[in-house]
């Protein structure tokens, strides 16, 4: 059987990361799905703030609780740390297969749980196997994919994650009518048969062409690029010069260490934008709605029990909506752009929330609904995704697999903290715990306005030259809005016996610029 190739081997990568990163949606969605099942309640009682008969026990269950559910997400920061040795080591295929083996052995022991200490090493397991999952996916999907078709590739992380949070709520939802304890033994099973069929067909597909010249295995790499552009050995051949050229610029900083100096790449600036964009991710307030979604809408906008864990589980949708959005407009209309409408979305509709739930009437109670169901459709248009796909745009080459794993812990580690005070949140402050996420959303306009260059159309090694051509952190925008979208092979780069190229280069620089 002939290997994939051309759009059939891009098809077959975006199914791989969408199964991959479905792992991540399930797993966040699996654990709030089944925390008001009375057999989960009856044999964890210690978290059962359901169950709490004064204000202090459940203030000391909610601490518990919040504590549980988050340890999951701290020890994805150890995950995605993980991916800035081991990723760039064994290359990302192998890390994709490594992470998701800790997520069966996690899944293994928290669906056999009979303590709650046994329930704790579970999802430590999961959170380190999760945490390497998202750190790895987008930098392996984004070394595979062209630069006009990159932001749709990658940004589709709202679909794969949408389907993994819905698939978990749909089946927590239905075993909420069956008896026993497979009502939530079952559900969070789930995402260990996601991670077998990520392990056994990870390998079938190419490793990354980046990864592969660093390595110094070239010949590989330009196999992996003509099956990517069948037909079309030119591109294969721009592609090769590029990367390289992206490797001599950036030999002389490899190290760890060098994520931290600026140098002439201005390395610790990227490592900065692409931390804060995922810290921005975290405190849109995502995962403090998405871990407690049925806690959220039986006891914050009371609704029964069956009916707020269907609407929780319909929620999802929205999710997905997002992601198509996001996946066909990313490229269009820019990360910047999309961040920006996002944000500006989100505390308009968090702040309606707020209004909504701060009455017990009914009526504006239902309205909060489709405030929250908006409310998913524009976080997913700019947040879900572009973070992540950022991130790995923004890091050079020698560092890639570092920069995404570093800038996904901190991501990681902000999740914990929102996860961790949520339910404490909502049982101290009530509906006021979303006027917190209100104005941070607010935030971020001017954030991404000032500081975050344009990366849409661009190829990766492009992206260098923006930082390159930048003195300041203000600089970037103005210089990616400035600069031709011109390819970096055909740039000048001041290297020994490189005249002629350095030549020709500027004059097709100034040719694309009298053009423009």
């Amino acid at each position: 059987m002939a290997p994939l190739q051309g759009r059939k081997l891009h098809a077959a990568i975006w199914v791989e990361s969408w199964i991959a990163v479905m792992v991540f949606g399930y797993n966040s969605a699996a654990a709030g799905g089944v925390l008001g099942m009375p057999a989960f309640r009856k044999q964890f009682p210690s978290i059962d703030v359901e169950g709490a008969t004064t204000p202090s026990e459940e203030h000391d269950k909610s601490n518990i609780q919040g504590t549980v559910v988050a340890l999951y997400t701290l020890f994805g920061v150890f995950g995605a740390l993980g991916c800035t040795f081991f990723g760039d080591l064994r290359g990302r295929r192998k890390t994709l297969i490594a992470a998701a083996f800790a997520n069966v052995i996690g899944v293994i022991i928290m669906s056999t749980s009979y303590s709650l200490g046994q329930f704790i090493v579970g999802r430590i397991f999961i959170g380190i196997g999760t945490g390497g999952i998202t750190a790895t996916v987008p930098a392996w999907q984004s070394e595979l994919s062209r630069a006009a078709s990159r932001g749709s590739h990658v940004s589709s992380f709202g679909i794969y994650c949408g389907s993994g949070l819905s698939l978990a709520l749909w089946i927590a939802f239905g075993f909420s009518f069956t008896t026993g304890q497979v009502t939530w033994r079952f559900p969070i099973a789930g995402s260990g048969i996601l991670s077998v069929i990520v392990m056994s067909t990870v390998l079938l597909l190419p490793e990354s062409p980046r990864w592969l010249m660093l390595k110094n295995r070239n010949d590989e790499a330009r196999r992996v690029l003509e099956r990517l552009h069948p037909g079309d050995p030119d591109a294969v051949d721009k592609d090769i010069e590029e990367i390289e050229l992206a490797l001599r610029m950036s030999a002389n900083q490899t190290s760890l260490k060098s994520m931290f100096e600026m140098g002439p790449q201005r390395i610790f600036h990227r490592v900065i934008l692409a931390s804060v964009v995922q810290i921005m991710l975290q405190f849109t307030g995502v995962n403090a709605i998405a871990f407690y979604t049925p806690t959220i809408y039986e006891n914050s906008l009371k609704f029964p029990a069956v009916e707020a864990s269907s609407l929780a589980a319909a929620s999802q949708a929205c999710i997905i909506l997002g992601g198509i959005i996001c996946s066909f407009t990313v490229d269009r209309f820019g990360r910047r752009t999309l961040m920006m409408v996002s944000a500006t979305g989100m505390s308009i509709c968090l702040a309606c929330v707020t209004g909504l739930v701060s009455t017990d009437n009914p009526l504006p109670l239902k309205a909060a609904v489709f405030f929250l169901y908006m409310y998913y459709v524009v976080y997913t248009l700019g947040f879900i995704g572009i973070p992540f796909l950022y991130a790995s745009e923004v890091a050079p080459v020698q560092l890639r697999g570092a920069i995404c794993g570093l800038s996904t812990a901190i991501s990681w580690l902000f999740n914990f903290l929102v996860v961790e005070i949520t339910p404490v949140g909502f049982a101290d402050i009530s509906y006021r715990y979303f006027i917190i996420y209100t104005v941070t959303c607010a935030t971020f306009v001017p954030i991404v306005y000032w500081f975050y260059p344009e990366t849409s159309g661009r190829s990766l090694e492009e992206i260098d030259a923006i930082f390159l051509e930048s003195k300041t952190v203000f600089d970037g925008v103005g210089v990616a809005n400035g600069m031709p979208k011109t390819r970096l092979a055909d740039m000048p780069i001041r290297e020994e016996g490189a005249e002629e190229k350095m030549q020709y280069a500027e004059a097709a620089a100034h040719a694309e610029l009298a053009q423009k």
